[in-house]
């Protein structure tokens, strides 16, 4: 996990994690069948990380918590979104995670179709938001400079009342992602109703 978080999952390989544990790569092998094993391994660890649910009867709240702490995840392993869709959810930490979703929206009533449609949409803003369209991110840039009110009006208008410091600049992605999340959790529960 060292390794992906230093350099991300192409910087994971059986010769680099022998070297940093100080063994010959080929020693690995008793331990994973190739690296394919290494990355479902990956990949379960990090799952490992989001906390279930503490079964708190409001299924908003549960939900709520499990998905902000996936994306907690997320954030802090950047890598880990493209790894899990590449490897898929089969593992036993993926399946954990989608039994303790599906236990709190059956135990609010939930459909089995409606239940479906939310894992769908809940894992896309998990996994989505974290690659988003557009990255707003400070990394050691400044804001960008105010577009020509003539020819964009309501760009203009939006970034002068969401000011980021004074100019198109960083929005933030916790507090964006949690307004999209009770969107999502609003709908579900008008459509549960």
């Amino acid at each position: 996990m060292d390794l992906a978080d230093e350099g991300g999952i192409d910087a994971v390989s059986m010769r680099k994690l022998g070297q940093r544990l100080g063994v010959e790569a080929m020693a690995l092998y008793r331990h994973v069948r190739d690296k394919d094993d290494l990355l479902d391994g990956l990949a379960d660890i990090v799952l490992r990380e989001i906390e279930p649910p503490e079964g708190d009867p409001d299924w908003r709240t549960a939900l709520r918590g499990q998905v902000l702490g996936a994306r907690a995840i997320m954030v802090r392993h950047p890598w880990a979104p493209g790894l899990l869709v590449e490897r898929g959810t089969a593992g036993p930490a993926a399946l954990d995670r989608i039994e303790a979703v599906l236990a709190t929206l059956f135990g609010a009533g939930f459909s089995v179709d409606l239940a479906h449609h939310a894992l769908h949409v809940l894992s896309s803003r998990i996994f989505g938001f974290s690659q988003d369209l557009f990255d707003d991110s400070p990394r050691g840039r400044e804001p960008g400079p105010m577009p020509p009110a003539d020819r964009y009006p309501n760009v203009e208008v939006m970034a002068r009342a969401a000011s980021h410091e004074g100019g198109l600049g960083y929005c933030d992605d916790d507090v964006e992602f949690a307004f999209g999340l009770d969107l999502i959790l609003d709908g579900l529960e008008r459509l549960r109703g």
